[in-house]
């Protein structure tokens, strides 16, 4: 099975992401993890896709594809996978289409975990990291038993400046934009699974397995 995972920040990707690998023994994919070991290992994507971060430009859609490609045969991904963080447009969604149409493989289902704006706001601007440790927290869902104050070490919690509400807005934004048009590609493909990212964690995970199947 052959999954994309798709979802704005603060979603719950992550969590949901680990719950899946479990239960069907599929790898994660992520183009991040996956440029930085072609970077380490000299690779020549990685050294190509070296070329154009060097520059500071965007490593084009062909390289990032051509990971995807040389990560997809190896042996761990016979059993499918799952896309996380690619594709991001519509550009790229057709680009990793033809090259799968190559391969002989499809893309079994895309799972968009949507969650409200106002929600995705409150989970993202409560966060709080210890100066220290780094340890992490939630004002909301997980709040030092000392307000302010790391439970592990002692530290001082911040808020990172990623996490304040402007900056989580245009993030949100940003987000709604480049994807809005990539659910409605995924969706007249018959692939897209909506799924409703308010509830526990568990609940969450047995809305998705319910959509897989």
């Amino acid at each position: 099975m052959n999954i994309i995972l798709l979802g704005p920040p603060g979603a719950g990707k992550g969590t949901q992401a680990k719950r899946l690998i479990d239960a069907y023994g599929i790898p994660q994919i992520s183009t991040g993890d996956m440029l930085r070991a072609a970077l380490k290992e000299g690779t020549p994507l990685g050294l190509e896709a070296k070329k154009y971060m060097d520059q500071g430009a965007l490593v084009p859609d062909e390289v990032v594809v051509g990971l995807v490609k040389e990560r997809i045969q190896q042996d761990d991904c016979k059993k499918g996978y799952m896309l996380d963080g690619f594709p991001r447009n519509v550009s790229q969604a057709e680009t990793l289409d033809r090259m799968l149409s190559e391969l002989g493989q499809t893309i079994d289902h895309v799972v968009c975990i949507q969650v409200p704006d106002e929600e995705l706001v409150k989970r993202l601007t409560g966060r709080r990291t210890c100066r220290d440790c780094g340890a992490g927290f939630h004002v909301m869902f997980d709040p030092p038993k000392k307000d302010g104050v790391c439970d592990k070490c002692g530290g001082e919690l911040y808020q990172r400046d990623d996490d304040n509400e402007a900056t989580v807005k245009s993030r949100l934004q940003v987000y709604g934009e480049q994807t809005k048009p990539l659910i409605d590609y995924y969706e007249k493909q018959g692939k897209l699974r909506q799924i409703d990212g308010v509830g526990s964690i568990d609940e969450i995970f047995a809305r998705i397995k319910a959509v897989l199947g």
